[in-house]
């Protein structure tokens, strides 16, 4: 059977026209970009070009975009960044729920000196916004958290988080590495103060990243050793990486319309899961999440277990973010909801994208039923 690939939240399939356009930057236009002759400046000027596609996905100046080397690093430099300047303050106010890129780098701050807050969720994984604005004040560096949850799918207030962030004059990052390209994204219309994001979650290639910052802010760069990003970064930029983020977001800028369909096939397969198969559920809320992902529980079964299956069928899905892989226990996510361990364990993240189809959601609901019936009779977990 043909690959049915339901793990866009770990990376995207990248669009052949995005392909198309990093390759004559890989085979006839190599020149550094810093370079002053005119081969080095064709690199440059794919830089720049690149540079607006991807300014007009986020709604934001160009100067106020920096490329870095991934999601990853963009977090690290605006975090790090950002707490820098702000000292001799050293509060730090996250969530419990952030990806590892945003958690393993608060626990570090934390053990550097910074005192790190992580604000709750309910069963939901809705922020709980009282305990965020009790800790609003003059003592806060900064707030950094996640715009869509990349397990559940799970979309925080960000708008609200940034005003209320604005009026207390804390500075605000958040990630949006699950929402650019899935939802409407407008950082300065809401006022963002910086913002981090992937190119490989919106079929772009890997190892590319954007971050912006809101003009007036001060941040310290990460990376130290170049001029390049306007100082922010030193390095040799990527080119036909950073090329390829341009085309993948003037696309994902023309294709939102097309996420309307992606949830109505998400909603064919939740459903489909839910009236078919007995003891499963949706961990987190249904109201407010991205259009691509569901997290579906299958209640006293293991995940791994599942995947598996799924895998020997050629279908690809996920037991929550995957740079977290390898772990048998409940994620961090599904345990801050305090979801039951005997339904964490059996979570599993379904992730769409516009290249999803009606027959690959359909082929999943002919064989999900088989593959669970197998598994409950032979490996359930105990009660």
């Amino acid at each position: 059977m043909d690959l049915i690939y339901l793990d866009n939240n770990a990376t995207t399939r990248p669009d052949p026209r995005v392909v198309e356009a990093m390759t004559p930057f890989l085979t006839q236009w190599y020149g550094n970009p810093s370079s002053v002759h005119r081969f080095g400046q064709h690199s440059r000027q794919g830089i720049d070009a690149a540079r607006g596609q991807v300014s007009q996905l986020i709604g934001c100046g160009e100067s106020e975009l920096m490329f870095t080397g991934g999601g990853t690093e963009a977090i690290n430099t605006a975090i790090r960044g950002l707490l820098q300047a702000r000292s001799p303050r050293k509060r730090v106010v996250t969530s419990a729920v952030e990806h590892s890129a945003t958690r393993e780098l608060c626990q570090q701050l934390a053990r550097e000196g910074a005192q790190v807050v992580e604000i709750g969720v309910d069963r939901t994984g809705a922020l709980d916004m009282d305990q965020l604005m009790a800790h609003l004040d003059g003592d806060t560096a900064l707030v950094t958290l996640l715009w869509a949850n990349n397990e559940t799918g799970v979309l925080f207030p960000i708008p609200e988080i940034a005003q209320l962030c604005r009026r207390q004059k804390i500075p605000f990052h958040c990630d949006g590495t699950q929402a650019v390209g899935k939802i409407p994204v407008q950082v300065s219309q809401i006022q963002l103060d910086a913002m981090s994001f992937a190119s490989h979650k919106f079929h772009g290639p890997k190892g590319v990243g954007g971050l912006f910052i809101r003009r007036g802010i001060r941040l310290r760069p990460l990376i130290i050793g170049g001029p390049q990003e306007r100082n922010r970064r030193g390095g040799t930029e990527n080119v036909p990486g950073i090329v390829g983020m341009g085309k993948a977001a003037e696309i994902a800028r023309e294709s939102l319309p097309l996420m309307d369909n992606v949830a109505l096939l998400r909603d064919r397969l939740e459903q489909g899961i839910l009236n078919i198969i007995p003891q499963t559920s949706v961990n987190g809320r249904t109201d407010q999440r991205l259009p691509n992902t569901t997290n579906i529980a299958f209640h006293r079964l293991e995940a791994e277990a599942i995947l598996l299956l799924l895998s020997e069928q050629n279908i690809a899905a996920s037991a929550g973010a995957a740079c977290s892989s390898g772990s048998l226990e409940p994620s961090h996510v599904l345990r801050a909801m305090r979801i039951d361990d005997r339904i964490a364990h059996g979570a599993i993240r379904f992730s769409l994208s516009r290249y999803s189809t009606q027959e690959q959601i359909d082929q999943m609901l002919q064989l999900l039923p088989t593959l669970i019936q197998r598994l409950r009779s032979v490996l359930p977990v105990g009660i």
